[in-house]
């Protein structure tokens, strides 16, 4: 089960008027010819109903925000607008440093909007822009507890900057959004949250204490004025083309392919999506990493069609030891190439107080393996006012053979425990099965939780257990045969005599975990861990220190790096951890971690740090370098792993990233060149270099090269 800040609703007097604050923004009609500028001039922006009551969060507490900010929103048939005036004193201090889509919005000033269109005090839908006119968008699920940062709806903005400060207009089509039909007036839930970095200052129109984030609708104010809103039913057609070529071991060879997505919105609650031939050369590659331990790694899925889905496809696990559903064994294979996905399909949607989620997708047979059928199947309903129960199935059928991980979930919260506190209990239960082997009555996990997730006190433990014949075929077990206790007390002061400087301090007195063969109870892992020093500041700079006892229980010889073998046995080491950050939001700012003392017998000192420079609104750079030195008895090694990205923006609607890596232990040097352009709203031009060069030799060899150039248009039957 996720981790879930989940709140009661209500609004407190505001503190500094003594009355009770507007709780709902009506929206205005628009029937005169609109011009979509950002220059609020209409007549319509002069006569709607503006709301102004922004209330500090950050940095002092229900203070009114020190820059006048307001907002208004007008209606038609197909659009909602939202008009932004961010007022500002010294527009010159303004910080704009990106024009990207999905860009960097916690390094900018910029406004958020937050959306529930069910008004289900759940879920929403978020959008971000900054003073430039960049965009980016998410889904955000159970009050925070888990989002969608990949899900691109279609919207629009254009700002301006002014000598009075930034000014924008949303245009959201009323298609981008899902709600219930059918009503005569609609009313959703909706929050607005401005943020002025210079000073480190976030004002929110509701929700604004500091146990709740802009993503707790529970907190959000109400929309009014959405009158006789069609069931408005229609057809997006998204077809692609891509050409290029490719270059392997100095054989080159075209490469050529078409296919598309088609969506469907089957009345406003439920989207089907159809994809065919389906193709992600546009996805970044993956972040680089070097494993000194004996479990494998996780690398995070990063192609669009799967993370669209993602929370409805959540067994309620949690955190990262049980994964039983990992979309990336679907169309890639163990070591992370394609693997042709053939056609799939999918329905997503929520009616009512019921969220239903199915999908199946057909992979071609590659690299030896054949043909195979992924579908799944979930469906979540809530219950009370913010908890949830679930259930959810993934099957997997090759040749005859069927595999399914099948389970059921559940989480209570309540903001209301001794009083005013938040609350979440949860846990869920999955069973595997397979035709092979048949029904065996151990082959299943569970995994239950408590958590106070509060800005003064969190509190989480957790329990989970997974046997050796518990084998999810279609997700990650990143620890196999294992039972696992952990438990994690922050305190989190905020000075306000004393120490004025600091904004939170952050102590930890336990961190414990520990983990233990399912089958025998002999000692898996254990860590006991202190944060006796950590704080941020008012100017955004952040520090901690960690003591650590760590102990490993080995099994079998562990080969740690090429040639280094760790006998089976049980080992004990203490460790130290420090890091520091500067302020992310400045033309320039680093971070650092070490983490350094005794390892396996012998001792590992270890050692990280990025530099992000924010040129200007058209280029960032950021450099990261990690090395690794480790000191056994069976003998020595170190590790160095080098990773640039540089951003590049002509326009809020043409940008691109170069990235380059290299890493010791592969001996291998990753380019990933991406320009994208959106000539309208809805339509992508990607132009794609990747390279993979070999450097063991000590010279540059070139692997693989692929340039590629890939069209996607949209159209709407």
């Amino acid at each position: 089960m996720l981790l879930v800040y989940s709140r009661a609703y209500g609004q407190a007097l505001d503190p500094n008027l003594g009355v009770l604050p507007v709780e709902s923004i009506e929206a205005s009609p628009l029937e005169s010819n609109f011009v979509f500028d950002g220059i609020l001039n209409e007549a319509e922006w002069q006569t709607a109903q503006r709301i102004s009551d922004f209330t500090q969060r950050e940095l002092d507490l229900g203070e009114p925000i020190t820059e006048k900010t307001e907002v208004a929103i007008l209606i038609d048939d197909e659009f909602m607008y939202i008009g932004v005036w961010c007022y500002d004193r010294e527009p010159e201090k303004i910080i704009a440093k990106e024009m990207r889509r999905d860009f960097s919005f916690n390094l900018e000033d910029n406004f958020m909007v937050i959306i529930d269109t069910y008004l289900d005090r759940r879920n929403g839908f978020q959008f971000v822009i900054n003073p430039n006119g960049a965009r980016a968008d998410l889904q955000t699920f159970n009050n925070g507890g888990s989002s969608n940062q990949f899900w691109n709806g279609v919207w629009d903005v254009r700002t301006q900057i002014t000598k009075e400060g930034w000014f924008a207009e949303i245009r959201i089509p009323f298609y981008t959004l899902k709600y219930r039909p059918g009503e005569e007036e609609q009313i959703w839930g909706i929050n607005f949250e401005r943020n002025i970095r210079r000073n480190r200052q976030q004002a929110r129109w509701k929700g604004w204490q500091r146990n709740y984030d802009i993503s707790d609708v529970s907190q959000a104010g109400l929309l009014k004025g959405l009158k006789d809103l069609r069931d408005k039913r229609f057809i997006e057609v998204k077809p692609y083309a891509l050409g290029g070529g490719e270059n392997i071991n100095g054989d080159t060879e075209g490469v050529g392919n078409v296919g598309g997505d088609i969506n469907a919105l089957l009345g406003p609650t439920y989207r089907l999506n159809l994809t065919f031939n389906t193709d992600f050369a546009q996805v970044e590659a993956d972040r680089q990493q070097i494993n000194l331990t004996r479990f494998p790694l996780f690398f995070p899925e990063l192609r669009e069609f799967f993370l669209e889905g993602e929370d409805f496809f959540d067994f309620g696990l949690g955190g990262n030891r049980i994964i039983p559903f990992y979309s990336r064994r679907i169309g890639l294979s163990e070591s992370r190439e394609t693997v042709p996905i053939i056609a799939g399909a999918r329905i997503l949607g929520k009616e009512e107080k019921t969220t239903l989620g199915a999908m199946s997708i057909q992979t071609a047979e590659a690299e030896g393996d054949p043909s195979t059928n992924f579908s799944t199947l979930s469906w979540r309903q809530d219950v009370g006012k913010q908890s949830v129960i679930g259930a959810m199935t993934t099957n997997k059928i090759t040749n005859g053979r069927w595999h399914t991980t099948t389970g059921a979930n559940g989480r209570y919260s309540t903001a209301n425990f001794l009083g005013k506190s938040n609350l979440d209990v949860g846990g869920a239960f999955i069973q595997t099965y397979n035709t092979d082997d048949g029904y065996a009555s151990d082959a299943n996990a569970y995994r239950a939780f408590i958590s106070l997730p509060n800005d003064f006190l969190r509190v989480f433990a957790s329990t989970q257990r997974a046997p050796a014949s518990f084998d999810p075929e279609v997700g990650l077990m990143r620890r196999r045969n294992f039972q696992e206790s952990f438990g994690q007390v922050f305190f989190q002061p905020r000075p306000k005599n004393n120490f004025k400087w600091i904004r939170q301090f952050y102590f930890s007195p336990v961190a414990l975990t520990y983990v233990q063969f399912e089958d025998t109870r002999d000692l898996q892992s254990f860590s006991y861990r202190i944060r006796p020093l950590g704080f941020e500041t008012r100017s955004g700079e952040g520090f901690y220190f960690d003591v650590e006892r760590v102990a490993e229980g080995l099994r079998e010889d562990f080969e740690i790096f090429p040639g280094i073998v760790i006998p089976k046995g049980e080992y004990w080491w203490n460790r130290y951890t420090f890091f520091f950050e500067t302020f992310e939001a400045r033309a320039f700012s680093f971070n650092t971690q070490g983490n350094f003392g005794e390892f396996f017998g012998g001792s590992s000192f270890s050692a990280q740090g990025t530099l992000l420079w924010r040129a200007t609104k058209n280029f960032n750079i950021n450099a990261n370098y990690e090395k690794n030195i480790v000191d056994l008895p069976q003998g020595s090694f170190d590790t160095d792993l080098f990773g640039s990205r540089i951003e590049y923006a002509f326009h809020p609607q043409a940008f691109g990233s170069l990235l380059g890596q290299w890493n010791s232990a592969q001996q291998e040097l990753n380019v990933n060149f991406r320009l994208q352009l959106i000539p309208k709203i809805g339509t992508d031009f990607f132009l794609i270099y990747n390279q993979i060069v070999d450097t063991q030799s000590g010279q540059f060899d070139n692997q693989r090269s692929t340039l590629l150039a890939k069209l996607i248009w949209r159209f709407v039957l």
